[in-house]
């Protein structure tokens, strides 16, 4: 399984995707043998890529996607932190793989993409402007 945390900056995606990997790895329930968590800011500083242009914010959720399909296809599940303002970029992945999408948004955040597209479809909302334990309980809620 593949679980795709996107949204605005500052919404609370990397925290959450840390949380989430954790969790995968050690509740006994849900437990999965590994479990790689990507997050977009390691993807920056790996590649050197600026994100102030829409083009290297699909550049950036090419490689996440590709790492995630690697990994996920040698039978790991993985956690992707990622802005990936895109809906189309978004849907075609979700149509390729097995993939929970997570849409994170909150009322606080000021530093908005003006080309974020929320998604339409087949979605968990997941409204993150509570503290990250609350949010990420609400989170574990909804996948149980």
């Amino acid at each position: 399984m593949i679980y795709l945390l996107h949204g605005q900056p500052k919404s609370g995606k990397s925290i959450l995707g840390q949380r989430l990997q954790f969790w995968l790895q050690t509740d006994k329930a849900n437990w999965r043998k590994s479990v790689f968590h990507i997050d977009e800011s390691q993807i920056y500083e790996l590649y050197d890529i600026d994100v102030d242009s829409p083009m290297e914010h699909k550049q950036t959720h090419k490689i996440c996607e590709t790492i995630a399909s690697f990994a996920n296809l040698t039978n790991h599940d993985v956690v992707i932190s990622t802005t990936s303002p895109y809906r189309e970029v978004r849907e075609a992945f979700k149509k390729r793989y097995k993939v929970k999408e997570i849409y994170c948004h909150n009322s606080k955040t000021k530093d908005k993409l003006p080309f974020f597209e929320p998604p339409q479809q087949f979605y968990i909302d997941l409204d993150t402007t509570a503290s990250a334990d609350e949010t990420f309980k609400k989170l574990i809620k909804i996948l149980i």
